[in-house]
């Protein structure tokens, strides 16, 4: 018999959005913004590279299964029934280019679902995904569309320049985070700069930072490890000198063989209980866990395999696109700074298209599925 469910999640109602000033005027800034980014890098580099995220770190195929039993809160969307589904996962960093791995940063987990049934959202009618963008810490980095653009206008000034003191100031950033982790204090201002520590992507635990519907309720997702040999390498420290891909080395080491079995992490919901206390327009606040903790509603498990190749570059990297409006009407994102990725993820998207080696388009279950390894 399946427990009920301790907390009494809010149902969304349309009141608890509210777009901001100038709305249009700061995603039409926000879209230019992006695409100057991946013009500067086209026109040094050659490549059409995503106008975020462009540096990848592990291409992986693998299998979500969502939970049995679940209580009728959590059963929503595409977590309605119990069922397994191919999914596409990519490893990242932020900036919009491949800049050496001495310059730490936040860690990114983008889940592609596949084999999606159900409502779609406008705009991604015919498909059958269902995506999950992630960051390895609770809160996002700006607290609404405008401190986005702001944010991404300073990344702009930057791009593709001084790399040199990039890395400089990420070592200085890092001895700075130290110094505020020894008393207890976290800045994601500082990780954001270069701080980060340099510790292993697959130990950390991502989260999607800005709310998105849950069927008839509001829900902010986060993914963490539960396998014992993703555990271990929480906090598990990286040497990046010398190598400029030390994360992705990392993480095709570890799924070329160095551990046995699936790596298993568990796709968790946390329901919004209290609008005050839980907004859905200030993404930088974080949840409280103590008002709504994450409750397991999937596992995701991946198995070894190659997870840097040509094919998969060209695959992944090159063909596919991840946005968290390529959704199930259930799971509609929620929000200035999720109005806004709908407005701009798809021009960056189609500049990728336009001047890559291949077309960006969302894959079907069945070709996920061929390419993934037997479970």
């Amino acid at each position: 018999m399946t427990a009920p469910l301790a907390i009494r999640p809010v149902p969304y109602s349309p009141a608890y959005e509210t777009p901001e000033k100038d709305e249009a005027q700061t995603q039409a800034e926000l879209a230019e913004t992006l695409l100057s980014m991946s013009r500067t890098m086209y026109e040094h580099t050659g490549e059409a590279l995503r106008s975020v995220h462009a540096k990848s770190h592990g291409l992986l195929r693998g299998e979500l299964e969502v939970l049995d039993d679940l209580p009728a809160e959590l059963r929503q969307g595409l977590f309605a029934t119990a069922r397994r589904y191919p999914v596409v996962a990519r490893l990242s960093t932020p900036p919009a280019e491949k800049l050496d791995d001495r310059v730490s940063l936040p860690r990114a987990f983008s889940l592609k679902v596949v084999g999606v049934e159900g409502a779609r959202l406008e705009g991604s009618e015919g498909d059958t995904t269902q995506d999950f963008l992630m960051i390895n810490g609770p809160a996002f980095s700006a607290g609404s569309a405008k401190g986005f653009l702001r944010n991404l206008k300073l990344l702009e000034k930057t791009t593709d320049k001084a790399e040199g003191a990039k890395e400089v100031l990420s070592t200085v950033m890092r001895g700075a985070n130290k110094v505020l982790e020894a008393v207890g204090i976290e800045s994601a201002t500082i990780k954001t700069l270069g701080g980060h520590p340099e510790t292993h992507p697959l130990g950390e635990t991502y989260f999607t930072q800005v709310p998105l519907l849950y069927g008839p309720y509001m829900a902010k997702l986060s993914l963490a490890p539960v396998s014992p040999s993703l555990q271990l390498l929480t906090d598990a420290p990286i040497e990046t000198e010398n190598r400029p891909d030390a994360l992705r080395d990392a993480v095709t080491g570890f799924f070329g063989g160095q551990y046995a079995g699936d790596a298993e992490w568990e796709l968790r919901v946390q329901l919004c209980t209290d609008i005050e206390k839980m907004p859905l327009e200030t993404p930088d606040k974080e949840w409280s866990q103590e008002d709504s903790p994450y409750i397991p509603v999937a596992r995701l498990r991946i198995p070894r395999q190659a997870a840097w190749d040509p094919e998969r570059v060209r695959a992944i990297d090159e063909g596919m696109s991840f946005n968290p409006w390529h959704a199930l009407a259930a799971h509609r994102p929620l929000g200035s700074v999720m109005r806004a990725r709908r407005a701009v993820y798809p021009i960056s998207a189609q500049f990728r298209s336009s001047h890559g080696r291949c077309p960006v388009m969302e894959p079907r279950a069945a070709e996920v599925a061929a390419a993934t390894p037997p479970v």
